[in-house]
């Protein structure tokens, strides 16, 4: 009799394993009853036992419930951090050894791994423990748009068979583990959109849903934690929040939620509290351990405000609900290095959404139902300054988009010296006398001369 294949689902956040169940309904991991399927929850916050657990989110139950079993990572390589920690290569299978005896997996059984982010641990370590198994990596928000992050050894990379993600900007094809050949695969809509809603039920008793009444918000503004990856002041973050702010009330809305994320401190929403106040405007701070788009599912907004977060197209494309941008430029202007992986999410909002810092009264239009011809090409270029080692054939795309298309509208995606070390156009005169010296070099070795 042959023995029960297992697979090993990593999560660290419930948008996460919302996009693992959707496709797990949808049959993308083969029929639940020839696998034994394994939760395993990370906890990858600075300090994990001050951060929300994702057992305490509204609607985990119902996800979790489609597993055969639950383990917390963080338990299982106490007291490492799930960040920072990997085997030494002389200790995997002893690792190996442990976790399937602790996990109830069989000796030899085959065992896959279902991984968010595998340039970084916990997914490297996982891959390193279980080092036969093949390894499906999913994508959670516009990050897989972009390049991979860092370079794969090809020992790993070779054993990738896909990248699940969700089709949050239709028509762009992602970058993410392109340069092996990995190919991306849609997880359904229609069965995102029904985890979703599974999700929104299980917030029904939420207190501060009912709390609204009969006043239900027709705005949300959704918070990010841009100070405390030291990309803006928090000054500057709490003046982005009421820019938000402004902004609905411009358009209309005297009724507003603000949904900071969960590392971001009280004091932005009583900022919040008291420009409200100013503005005449119902604010209601949404502290509840629930997803933005629980409120979506719940409130059926007229419009979201934010930055750059992937609750913007969740919103857009499974609710239809009007999105719009505020402080993208500025925070575009701010990341560095150059490679951040956040570009690539900040470049698509700030080339789709309507900017609300200068939108004039009245509603804000929704979004197309594909992407624009010109997003293709703008994040293609974007990527390839980014990680131009990882991806040479883009190249020549990269030089005529930035001949045909760089100015004082689009300058914005780039740094200059990023453009002169690659010798690209738009980096100065340096970057031009580079690129002949380069070209004579290679026209001289052509020539024998």
């Amino acid at each position: 009799m042959p023995t029960r294949r297992t697979q090993i689902f990593q999560v660290s956040t419930l948008y996460g394993a919302a996009t693992l169940a959707a496709a797990l309904d949808a049959g993308q991991f083969g029929p639940g009853q020839d696998s034994h399927r394994i939760l395993l929850v990370s906890n990858n916050a600075s300090v994990p036992e001050t951060a929300l657990r994702l057992d305490e989110m509204r609607g985990y139950g119902d996800i979790a419930a489609r597993f055969d079993s639950v383990v917390d990572w963080n338990e299982a390589i106490s007291p490492h951090h799930p960040s920072g920690w990997g085997p030494r290569a002389e200790e995997t299978e002893l690792w190996q050894r442990a976790f399937r005896l602790a996990w109830g997996i069989d000796p030899t059984g085959p065992v896959d791994l279902a991984v968010e982010s595998i340039q970084v641990n916990p997914a490297r370590a996982l891959a390193a423990i279980f080092a036969e198994s093949a390894v499906h990596v999913y994508a959670d928000g516009l990050m897989s748009y972009g390049p991979t992050r860092n370079k794969l050894p090809r020992s790993l990379a070779c054993r990738i068979r896909r990248v699940l993600h969700l089709d949050l900007v239709p028509g762009l094809r992602p970058l993410l583990l392109s340069e092996f050949g990995v190919e991306p695969e849609l997880v359904p809509n229609d069965a995102f959109r029904k985890v979703l809603g599974e999700i929104g039920r299980a917030a029904g008793g939420d207190r501060q849903l009912a709390a609204l009444g009969t006043q239900t918000p027709t705005a949300i503004l959704l918070g990010q934690y841009l100070a405390a990856l030291g990309i803006l002041t928090p000054e500057e973050e709490e003046e982005l929040h009421i820019r938000m702010l402004r902004g609905v009330v411009r358009a209309g809305h005297t009724s507003v939620v603000f949904k900071p994320h969960p590392t971001a401190p009280a004091a932005y929403s009583r900022a919040l509290d008291e420009a409200a106040a100013e503005l005449g405007v119902r604010l209601t701070t949404f502290d509840s351990p629930l997803l933005a788009e629980t409120l979506y599912e719940r409130c059926s907004p007229t419009l979201v405000v934010g930055c750059f977060s992937t609750a913007l197209f969740t919103a857009a494309v499974y609710y239809g609900v009007p999105v719009a941008r505020v402080g993208t430029g500025l925070v575009l202007d701010r990341i560095a290095p150059y490679e951040n992986s956040n570009r690539i999410p900040l470049t698509i909002v700030d080339h789709l959404l309507p900017d609300l810092d200068r939108q004039g009264e009245g509603p804000v239009p929704e979004l197309p139902s594909t992407s624009p011809e010109s997003l293709g090409p703008l994040v293609r270029t974007v990527g390839y300054c980014m990680q131009a080692n990882l991806h040479p054939e883009l190249r020549d795309e990269a030089e005529s988009w930035l001949r045909e298309h760089l100015d004082a509208s689009t300058q914005h995606y780039f740094k200059r010296r990023r453009l002169q070390k690659l010798t690209l156009p738009g980096g100065g005169p340096r970057g031009a006398a580079i690129r002949l010296r380069r070209t004579v070099r290679r026209t001289r070795v052509s020539l024998g001369l």
